[in-house]
């Protein structure tokens, strides 16, 4: 597309590893979470970088444009600031929501805590173009949206990824950001086909893309970002690079972070394979049959998502969150095993992020920290974001008389009251949290 910025090869910046990103050589540009930016307060590392010439993007999570609401005016609005305050060339997202429920649905919001996959159907394509369209009038630069990672797919579904991104594409003209580890994730979890994707998909609106590693456990690939990058992965970037000289690849890494030695080696495993295929890009093959398409035209279809179409998608997306985090029966037609690795997934995630907002709590708890995390996380889904999940942690662990040791519950205690009010809750307080629970498990 014209205007698409040349970013070149990148890292995902992360503070634990920005020491050795300033001394990595052959980064053109970094991509860093825009809600972990602070626009008043950019980190000094990132500054450094973007005096060096170093494009910086950000990357957000939280904005749910695949959800049945439309997307929060104040989180476009933070997304839009961290742009100008980095002055970045674009933003971008996921093609995922991360909440469902509220007013549209009339019942409780629940939060998801990590990104999860929208149906490809007709009406969620709706929604998801409506959504698209409000951030691109929001935000100063560019939207690219990415293609997510899956571990279970939905009933009924009328669309193949390629096709969903390519009418998505269609109908608001919104860059993509294709993650060649996240076509690699839904061939080994849900037997889709990557080559069929990237012929199907419109690689010319591609701005970006994304390379990471996983691992395979059990049949399921989980999309850890904590493993080296694996040969399937740089096949697919082969196969993507066969078709487009993309404008930019990035490696992203989120944990169990590497040497610097480790990074510049799988920078280097990326270059090389974006220039072994450089030369004349091979012809794309004729797309298969389009989807069904509706009788009206791109934009009036684009602008059909009434409340009616997004109360639709609400319900089948809370109806699956409340299965996912609050243990409610399996939608019809969802495959019951997948959605409990899916949900202990979640679980596992909302573990190890509570760790990183408040490390206090596995120092406090030792090693019982995450038994005790993943026990709470049974019953008691997300409300507020990590920090607010980090205080109901706390509080319902000392409304238990727990950790046992005297010494462990009275770090927790000041702990608690230090950041949430004077007092644990008493007993009555307790009892009325418990109800209220129960009721919105029903």
């Amino acid at each position: 597309m014209n205007g698409t910025p040349q970013l070149g090869i990148g890292i995902g910046w992360r503070p634990e590893i920005a020491d050795a990103i300033e001394g990595l050589s052959g980064v053109d540009w970094v991509e860093a979470v825009a809600e972990n930016v602070c626009p008043g307060h950019l980190p000094d590392a990132l500054v450094r970088l973007r005096e060096r010439g170093v494009t910086v993007v950000p990357h957000g999570v939280s904005l749910g444009l695949g959800g049945a609401d439309r997307p929060d005016p104040r989180r476009l609005a933070d997304l839009a600031a961290r742009a100008e305050a980095l002055g970045a060339p674009l933003v971008t997202e996921h093609i995922a929501f991360v909440r469902a429920g509220g007013a549209l649905t009339a019942s409780p919001v629940l939060e998801a805590g990590h990104l999860l996959p929208v149906p490809r159907t007709r009406d969620a394509l709706r929604v998801l173009c409506e959504n698209v369209r409000i951030a691109q009038d929001s935000l100063p630069v560019p939207l690219a949206v990415e293609n997510i990672a899956a571990l279970i797919a939905w009933p009924g579904e009328e669309m193949s990824e390629g096709q969903f991104l390519a009418e998505l594409v269609e109908r608001t003209g919104v860059r993509l950001l294709i993650d060649v580890a996240n076509l690699h994730t839904n061939h080994v979890n849900r037997g889709e086909d990557p080559v069929r994707a990237l012929d199907e998909l419109p690689v010319e609106a591609i701005a970006y893309v994304h390379v990471a590693g996983g691992l395979e456990r059990d049949g399921v690939w989980h999309d850890t970002h904590a493993h080296p990058v694996t040969r399937p992965v740089l096949d697919i970037l082969a196969e993507l690079r066969a078709r487009v000289s993309p404008p930019g690849v990035l490696l992203e890494r989120d944990d169990n972070f590497p040497h610097a030695a480790e990074l510049a080696g799988e920078l280097t495993a990326i270059r090389e394979t974006v220039t072994a295929g450089a030369g004349p890009v091979r012809a794309r093959p004729v797309r298969g049959p389009e989807p069904v398409r509706d009788d009206a035209s791109p934009v009036e279809a684009a602008e059909a998502a009434g409340d009616d179409v997004r109360a639709r998608v609400g319900l089948e997306q809370a109806a699956l969150l409340s299965t996912l985090v609050a243990g409610s029966p399996v939608p019809e037609g969802f495959d019951a095993r997948r959605l409990e690795v899916q949900s202990r997934a979640l679980a596992a995630k909302r573990a190890d992020v509570v760790a990183k907002v408040a490390p206090e709590l596995p120092e406090i708890l030792g090693d019982g920290y995450r038994a005790a995390f993943l026990a709470y996380a049974r019953t008691s889904p997300m409300r507020g974001g990590y920090r607010r999940d980090a205080l109901d942690f706390a509080e319902h662990l000392l409304i238990a008389g727990r950790p046992e040791d005297g010494a462990a519950r009275r770090r927790l205690t000041l702990w608690w009251k230090e950041r949430a009010a004077p007092r644990p809750p008493r007993r009555a307080t307790r009892l009325v949290r418990a109800a209220r629970a129960v009721l919105v498990g029903k």
